[in-house]
C-alpha cells in the first residue's frame, strides 16, 4: 500500500485570529491554531505523517489573485498601524458596492474593499501564513503531478470563501483554486469538488467563466447560512463557463443520507466532464458536532465520502477547507484519510 503524501506548514500556525463577530456580538474567531492540532493528531491516528512543505513560486497565486490584493494583503497590516487608534488587526467596518465605486487610497478604505466580512481578520503574520498554506497545497499538486493518485495539504488559513480580489469567512488565498490552476499545466480540465458545510464561494467566482475547471459544492442551503449570497442551484456558470458550475445545496440539518447522495450527483457530473485531476475541498464542518451546526454528517460518513471520490480513479489534491474546534475534529480527519489510503 503506497502512503498518502501530507504536508502542513508549522509557520501557519502563526496566523491566530482573535475578532469575530455574530448578529452584533464580538467574540473569540472560530480559525484558531489550535484545529491545527488536532488536524495533525488525526493524521497521526490514520498513520501518517506530514511533511513541511517547500517554498513555491509566488507565480501561482498571480494566476489566481489580482495583483491589487496580493499587495493589499502584503501591506495592509503595516498600513493599518499608521491609523490613529487601529486595533490589533485588520477589521473592515465598511463593504463597498464595488461595481459601482471607486477604490480609495486610505488602509480603512482598503480593508472594506478587499474584506466581505469580519470572519478574516488580519494579523502581523497572516499574509506570511497564507503564503505558506499555498505552498502547502501546490506541494500537495506537485505529487500529484509526479505520480501520487493523491496527496493531503492540511491547509491554514482556508481558501474557499476568498476570491481573486477578496477575502472572506476566514479566507485570504485561494489554495484549493491556486492547486486546480497548477494542475492545468498537465491536464486540458480539472475539476474542484468543495464538500464543505458552507458554499465555496470564493472557487466559484474564480471559475464562473471558464469551461477548463469545472466547480461542484456540496453545502447547507445559503438562504438562511453562510455565505448567503452564493451557493444557490441556479448558479450555472456564465460564458463559456456555463454549465461547469454546479451547486447542490442541501436543509439545513441534513444527514449522512442526503449529504452522500448529494456527492453521488457531483460525481456523475465529474464523470460526465472526465476531468484529469479533481482538487478535493475537504470540510469536516459538515460534522453534527460542529460549532456552526449546519449539517448532522456523522464521522464514518467522511471515510464513506472518500471512498466514493477515490472511487473516481482521479488523480486528487485533498485540501483542507473548514472543520473547527469539536471532540470529533482528529477523529474526522482520521476517518476520511482512511478512507483513501485502503487501496492506494
Amino acid at each position: 500500500m503506497t502512503r498518502l503524501p501530507c504536508f502542513y506548514a508549522p509557520d501557519t500556525s502563526l496566523h491566530d485570529p482573535q475578532f469575530w463577530m455574530l448578529r452584533g456580538v464580538p467574540m473569540r474567531n472560530k480559525e484558531t491554531a489550535e484545529r491545527a492540532e488536532r488536524l495533525l493528531a488525526g493524521i497521526a491516528q490514520a498513520g501518517l505523517r506530514a511533511v513541511d512543505p517547500p517554498v513555491t513560486n509566488r507565480a501561482a497565486m498571480r494566476r489566481v489573485h489580482t495583483a491589487r490584493y496580493l499587495d493589499f494583503l502584503e501591506t495592509a497590516w503595516n498600513d493599518w498601524q499608521t491609523a490613529p487608534g487601529a486595533g490589533p488587526e485588520v477589521v473592515a467596518n465598511l463593504h463597498p458596492q464595488k461595481a459601482f465605486q471607486t477604490y480609495p487610497a486610505g488602509i480603512t478604505g482598503r480593508a472594506g474593499w478587499h474584506m466581505a466580512d469580519t470572519g478574516c481578520p488580519l494579523g502581523r503574520d497572516t499574509f506570511a501564513a497564507a503564503l505558506r498554506g499555498v505552498d502547502t497545497a501546490l506541494a500537495a499538486s506537485h505529487a500529484v503531478l509526479t505520480g501520487a493518485r493523491a496527496a493531503y495539504a492540511l491547509c491554514r488559513p482556508p481558501g474557499h470563501h476568498a476570491d481573486a480580489d477578496t477575502a472572506a469567512g476566514h479566507c485570504f488565498l485561494n489554495n484549493g483554486a491556486i492547486a486546480a490552476q497548477a494542475l492545468r499545466a498537465r491536464h486540458d480540465r480539472v475539476a474542484v469538488l468543495d464538500i464543505d458545510v458552507h458554499h465555496g464561494n470564493g472557487t466559484q467566482e474564480i471559475f464562473y467563466d471558464r469551461a477548463d475547471v469545472l466547480t461542484v459544492s456540496v453545502h447547507a442551503d445559503p438562504d438562511a447560512f453562510y455565505p448567503f449570497y452564493l451557493g444557490h442551484a441556479h448558479e450555472t456558470g456564465r460564458g463559456a463557463g456555463q454549465g461547469f458550475n454546479l451547486n447542490l445545496p442541501l436543509p439545513l440539518g441534513s444527514g449522512d443520507g442526503p449529504w452522500l447522495a448529494a456527492i453521488d450527483r457531483a460525481l456523475d457530473r465529474l464523470r460526465d466532464v472526465a476531468p484529469g485531476a479533481v482538487v478535493l475541498a475537504l470540510g469536516l464542518d459538515a460534522h453534527e458536532n460542529d460549532p456552526f451546526q449546519g449539517m448532522r454528517v456523522t464521522t464514518p460518513a467522511f471515510e464513506e465520502a472518500a471512498r466514493r471520490i477515490r472511487a473516481l480513479g482521479l488523480p486528487t489534491v485533498i485540501v483542507q477547507e473548514g472543520g473547527y474546534l469539536s471532540e470529533d475534529l482528529t477523529r474526522n480527519i482520521a476517518s476520511h484519510l482512511r478512507g483513501w489510503i485502503g487501496t492506494l
